[in-house]
């Protein structure tokens, strides 16, 4: 397989699992990866010295800029044709870093798929299964893993698309959402993930990032799959409210008229979302 790849390793205060990480990955992977980049965000701690003494590439941002801009940064910097992005808590190990490699072929994109019915606490489910339905339905299809951080990347591609995507953790979906819509190859594989080493640092403050990224992405992606439906229940339901009102001969309802203007308006809006998100889709394709 004559094809490079580099490891990208975004990392935020993980000094107590950094080295056994780097270390799984050096061994596990050195028969295919060319160069692993680890991107400290920030870290207040000796992240990113620990690195360093691991002899991998380090990245250093002065202050936190998100799970998302770190990624974008060792995209950047890689010089190989594709990029894998691990995470940097221990959940990924370089035996599943392997079966993605193995099976990347001809795809612009592998995606390590998470087994495990619950991958995540339980106060975020509700969030992540209305994100996942809307994704599935701006895609038309069923995405096994919307966010999975264990993922391979063709370099050229995702660079094209890289201003779409948001400094935090939601580059992940966005990046899926992008490569699916525009029609690009994309393979999941199933993946067992490891219990990630400290603390989390997805808050409640997450839960209304997550409702404006449904509502960014909507308008990203496919805003006409959104604003179409919208405007004719909408429209729909000002002519059914209207009827009785005409059959009876009490002139036009005010009521009915603004759900008829308002999903007139809906769809106009619509329209204009949409040649959009085509312009800024297809920038530099």
């Amino acid at each position: 397989m004559n094809k490079s790849l580099a490891l990208v390793i975004p990392a935020y205060n993980e000094e107590q699992v950094i080295a056994s990480v780097l270390a799984d990955l050096r061994q596990g992977c050195a028969d295919f990866a060319t160069e692993i980049i680890v991107v400290d965000d920030g870290s207040s701690d000796n992240t990113a010295a620990i690195a360093e003494t691991a002899g991998v590439t380090v990245i250093r941002h002065r202050v936190n800029r998100g799970y998302g801009a770190a990624l974008k940064t060792g995209i950047r910097a890689a010089r190989t044709d594709y990029v894998m992005t691990i995470d940097s808590d221990g959940q990924h190990t370089a035996v599943e870093a392997v079966r993605l490699w193995q099976r990347l072929g001809e795809n612009e994109m592998v995606v390590g798929s998470r087994a495990a019915l619950l991958h995540s606490p339980l106060w975020r489910m509700p969030g992540k299964w209305l994100l996942g339905a809307l994704a599935n339905y701006l895609v038309r299809q069923r995405i096994p893993d919307l966010n999975s951080g264990l993922r391979i990347l063709h370099r050229e591609t995702v660079l094209r698309y890289l201003h779409l995507c948001p400094s935090g953790f939601s580059f992940s979906t966005t990046i899926t959402l992008v490569m699916l819509h525009r029609g690009y190859s994309v393979e999941y594989i199933p993946i067992t993930v490891q219990k990630r080493t400290g603390k989390s640092s997805i808050s409640l403050n997450t839960g209304l990032q997550t409702l404006l990224l449904i509502l960014r992405l909507a308008a990203l992606i496919d805003p006409l799959r959104v604003f179409v439906p919208a405007s004719f229940i909408i429209g729909l339901t000002g002519v059914l409210w209207e009827i009785p009102y005409a059959l009876s001969g009490r002139g036009v309802s005010v009521g009915s008229m603004m759900a008829i203007v308002t999903g007139m308006l809906l769809f106009v809006l619509g329209l204009i979302c949409d040649q959009i998100s085509q312009l800024r889709l297809g920038l530099y394709e």
